[in-house]
């Protein structure tokens, strides 16, 4: 198998315990954090947490591990990453910080209105880790009452803890009115250099504007419509709202007209074409926009059900990201709407994946799923990760990341047609599992050959496609791609 596969494989299955058991037993390094970086995309820096560590230190650290199954296999591990690790201190990284509808954010990392900042103490705390800025928990003139339980996810083969979708019953913030703009009058006192979204719902115009007044009286840096929660048990609010570009240009002037800080609408992904309720927020003078919310689905697991009812509710999580890239690029690639700022939302864990939204067009991103899974902690990779990348590339600024990847996005009728790729097997890494045959054969176009005896697939070129079906399939990484030629004529 492939050195980068395995080591990413056991990192996922580190338990990424609080006050880690490995790292308690390690007296000269911490393996834990080493893991942690591993688990989110910063391989190469994860030496640094343990260069001073002998084999005894990783070995009595992995005698330490509490996994359920088998304890991870730190030494491996470490041994692996520590061949292509880059120095302690390595390349000096540009500057995250970025302007965001004319307020200065130290870097482009955000919690979303969510659960992961409904009080003073978490954001605060996430504040102190080194998030930016909070989106907080979206704040209504209406009396919430939640359901028991919430929550629900899709996990990785059918396995706990980790999960690819999460779904979220949770409608606004359960606090009172004025409880909720003391909060955030606090946060901004008292972190002067953070950026303090308030997200608000209203069911009428006066909702709006009073919200959002109330909002600029706290000193909030700018206010977000919530113009997209799909599961809002009153109508003529949320989504309902969202899918009305309408109501979303009504609302949106309103409230432009109410404020000086700056106006963020929030779009629903819950709809076929974002750009039509855009439009509208654009036209009634919106300084940006957040997208996406959760999407409306159903899940059927064992804590699905509230009381022995079932219901449909918003997902997250890494599932969403495609969907959500896919709203974002629709919008910016919208000829009529120029000179908007983005806030990017979707299955967003790592930086790699925020560097996905920012490279669309988004100034900043917002996290609440993999915070949900991993805690606030995750920002120290993604700052990490970000300022490698840019090293790497000698990107000064986080800015001349923006957009930067759409002028490679064309229509489908646009794209070439006249070439192929064929996959490549390499033999070394090849384990002979069958599984590209398998597939080809059943979903694709009957183009591997597999000796049984041998157990060595084969591509058939006359009847290869490249559609690279094999490749996607291929638990190893064995299978590659070969130079781009023009197709044969038929």
């Amino acid at each position: 198998m492939d050195k980068r596969l395995r080591i990413e494989e056991e990192a996922a299955r580190c338990l990424l315990c609080a006050d880690a058991p490995c790292s308690q037993a390690c007296l000269k390094g911490d393996p834990a954090r080493a893991i942690r970086a591993i688990r989110f995309s910063n391989e190469k820096l994860a030496g640094q947490w343990v260069a001073e560590c002998t084999d005894a230190d990783l070995e009595a650290a992995e005698k330490a591990c509490i996994h359920y199954d088998r304890p991870i296999r730190i030494k491996e591990m470490i041994s692996a990453v520590a061949q292509e690790a880059s120095p302690q201190g390595g390349l000096e990284g540009g500057s995250l910080a970025i302007d965001f509808c004319g307020i200065r954010c130290e870097n482009p990392f955000f919690l979303a209105s969510s659960a992961v900042c409904t009080n003073y103490e978490m954001v605060a705390r996430a504040f102190e880790m080194g998030w930016a800025g909070v989106f907080y928990k979206t704040i209504c003139l209406q009396d919430i009452r939640e359901v028991s339980p919430r929550f629900d996810a899709v996990h990785d083969n059918g396995g706990h803890g980790n999960f690819f979708a999460f779904r979220n019953m949770e409608q606004l913030s359960e606090n009172p009115v004025d409880v909720d703009f003391d909060i955030l009058k606090r946060l901004k006192q008292n972190y002067p250099s953070k950026v303090v979204v308030a997200s608000i719902m209203g069911q009428t115009e006066e909702d709006w504007v009073q919200l959002a007044q109330m909002a600029e009286a706290a000193g909030c840096d700018a206010v977000e419509l919530n113009f997209s929660c799909p599961q809002m048990r009153q109508t003529g609010m949320g989504s309902d709202v969202g899918q009305d570009p309408e109501l979303v240009t009504f609302f949106t002037a309103y409230v432009k007209r109410s404020v000086k800080i700056p106006v963020i609408p929030k779009m629903t992904p819950n709809i076929a074409h974002i750009s039509e309720p855009a439009m509208g927020a654009y036209f009634a003078g919106a300084d940006a926009i957040s997208a996406i919310n959760t999407i409306k689905s159903v899940t059927m697991g064992d804590g699905s059900e509230v009381n022995g009812c079932q219901t449909g509710s918003g997902l997250s999580g890494r599932a969403v990201k495609p969907i959500a890239l896919r709203h974002i690029l629709a919008m910016v690639k919208n000829p009529m709407m120029k000179n908007i700022q983005y806030s990017g939302i979707g299955g967003i864990e790592t930086w790699r994946d925020a560097l996905e939204f920012i490279q669309l067009g988004c100034r900043n991103v917002q996290v609440c799923t993999a915070v949900m899974q991993y805690g606030y902690r995750i920002i120290d990779d993604m700052i990490l990760g970000l300022q490698h990348y840019m090293a790497e590339r000698g990107i000064e600024h986080v800015s001349d990341l923006v957009g930067e990847l759409l002028p490679k996005f064309y229509l489908p009728s646009d794209l070439d047609r006249e070439t192929i790729v064929y996959p490549k097997i390499d033999r070394d890494k090849c384990i002979g599992c069958g599984r590209c045959y398998t597939s080809c054969m059943d979903g694709g176009h009957q183009a591997v050959a597999f000796d049984t005896g041998l157990r060595q697939p084969r591509i058939v070129g006359t009847k290869c496609v490249g559609c690279h079906l094999c490749r996607l399939v291929c638990p190893t990484g064995a299978i590659g791609l070969t130079k781009r030629i023009t197709k044969k004529q038929k």
